[in-house]
């Protein structure tokens, strides 16, 4: 229908598929009243007009608690149980997870973030009868290469839903619970294997292999309550269901409609720009730089040093603890990742994203290179004190990592892609982070045990070295994207704004 032929209508007054059909300049007008909502919505009246959004992009994440709950059941079994077998089964989860990953964007591209959960979900029911029943390591190892297949998508699957379900105040702290919900997945398996190790029985390994139904059962039960994703049903043409899916995301006083419209024109702009669908699209020009981003924030998890944390344990070890303490410390450590995720919300409604990740990047390489400097300290072995010291700067570290670079990732991922391709961004962003993660599970041990190069801390200096070169991408790539909207990210990229002037750049509809 041409726009001449139309009369004058006012948008919120007519059906959601009449919205989709109107002129540009109607869709635009009702735009930028989502526009100029949006950036007067404060985060407090934000969390009561979308407690229903809240609510299901935190339910969206029980899949990621899951991804990390086996790895590190895993990790502390076989530090009990399948010591020998440690780094064939410590790999077989990440290389599942490389080609899970890439593997998440289809499906939910073609069945939505809803189906493609649940399929996921019932998929890693199965998954864990084999890893249960396993009475062979080989078997478990299978166990382990196909359930890293599908952990790999709830990776994808949680940022992807929490951040088109919710306004723009609430997409940094709801995208950054995919941190905690990593701690949390860590936690409670360390629990779990604290409960059971001391069974003489197959159930000492065979139980916390059975706690994983827990998550399917809890996820299968509300999933068919879970509106789907506004922006996936709006792609498919769906503008009805759209329109009700955002009706049940927000409280009932809220007018829905600016917001269908300015997510058909964020849509419509980057058809324009050509933004595709693709993964060929991601490495495009005017997605490249946007692929950058995702892809050095997330793999800068683990150039910075996450792993060397992981061997907190391996300090207070040498410090003279028994296993078990050792244990309960590390335990100690995921707590503290736990306490800073929740500092990083704060810090999120307050403070830029890029300050937060740069600032935390910079006090994370300064902790891995005292570390390294205390290793070299004369006669080492002959003061225990030493090792304290550097298992309590890891716990430090890893406080600040909490804040800073482990939840400020997924909110710099989700901000930093074009909606069209927001899936497959991700997931190219996770296998290189998965990839790099098998090479330091396949490297540090050689590093760092005493029967081979024997670095101990000084493994600091390697990691402080590469933190600092990202500090360095980090300060010249990474701008600010607090308080903008997908339609002013995509106008930002698309003009090529340089990286410091993000914040202060001045968007006009």
């Amino acid at each position: 229908m041409a726009s001449a032929d139309l009369k004058d209508v006012e948008i919120n007054k007519v059906d959601a598929a009449e919205i989709a059909a109107a002129p540009i300049e109607e869709i635009n007008n009702e735009a930028r009243k989502a526009f100029e909502a949006e950036h007067a919505l404060k985060f407090a009246d934000a969390v009561k007009l979308y407690p229903t959004a809240i609510g299901w992009a935190i339910f969206f994440s029980l899949g990621v608690v899951m991804a990390a709950f086996d790895p590190q059941l895993l990790g502390n079994l076989w530090l009990y149980h399948f010591r020998a077998w440690q780094t064939g089964l410590s790999m077989g989860s990440p290389i599942g997870q490389v080609v899970g990953a890439f593997f998440a964007a289809y499906p939910m591209e073609w069945f939505g973030r809803k189906k493609t959960f649940g399929a996921c979900v019932i998929f890693s029911t199965g998954i864990v009868f084999i890893q249960f029943f396993a009475r062979s390591l080989p078997v478990l190892l299978a166990g382990e290469l196909l359930g890293g297949l599908v952990l790999g998508t709830y990776v994808i699957i949680a940022p992807t839903y929490a951040s088109e379900v919710c306004p723009t105040t609430l997409r940094g702290v709801l995208t950054s619970c995919i941190n905690i919900a990593f701690v949390t997945g860590q936690l409670i398996a360390n629990g779990v294997i604290a409960g059971t190790s001391k069974l003489d029985s197959h159930w000492a390994y065979s139980g916390p292999f059975a706690a994983q139904w827990v998550w399917p059962a809890v996820i299968l039960i509300g999933l068919p309550f879970a509106p789907e994703s506004p922006w996936w049903l709006q792609r498919q043409g769906r503008f009805t269901e759209a329109e009700k899916s955002l009706k049940r995301l927000a409280s009932k006083n809220v007018d829905v409609k600016p917001a269908l419209a300015m997510i058909i024109e964020t849509d419509r702009l980057e058809r324009e720009m050509e933004a595709g669908s693709t993964y060929a699209d991601c490495f495009k020009k005017i997605n490249i730089r946007r692929t950058e981003i995702s892809v050095g924030v997330y793999v800068i998890q683990v150039l910075c040093g996450i792993y060397l944390v992981g061997y907190a344990t391996y300090f207070f070890t040498l410090a003279g603890l028994p296993t078990e303490d050792s244990f309960n410390m590390g335990v100690g450590f995921l707590a503290c990742g736990f306490v800073g995720t929740l500092l990083s919300w704060v810090l999120l409604i307050h403070v830029g994203r890029r300050r937060i990740y740069i600032g935390g990047l910079a006090m994370l390489a300064t902790l891995q290179f005292i570390i390294g400097i205390i290793d070299c300290a004369p006669n080492y072995e002959d003061h225990p004190g030493l090792s304290w010291a550097q298992a309590v700067l890891m716990l430090i570290w890893n406080f600040i990592y909490g804040w800073s670079v482990g939840p400020i990732c997924f909110v710099i991922i989700c901000e930093a892609s074009a909606t069209r391709v927001r899936s497959k961004t991700i997931g190219v962003a996770t296998a290189a982070q998965a990839t790099m993660g098998i090479v330091m599970t396949v490297a540090i041990p050689y590093m760092i045990n005493p029967d081979q190069a024997n670095l101990r801390g000084k493994l600091g200096f390697f990691f402080g070295g590469l933190a600092t070169i990202s500090w360095v991408w980090a300060y010249f790539r990474v701008p600010e994207f607090k308080g903008r909207t997908y339609e002013e990210l995509d106008h930002m990229f698309e003009k090529n704004v340089p990286t410091r002037q993000f914040k202060s750049y001045t968007f006009e509809r």
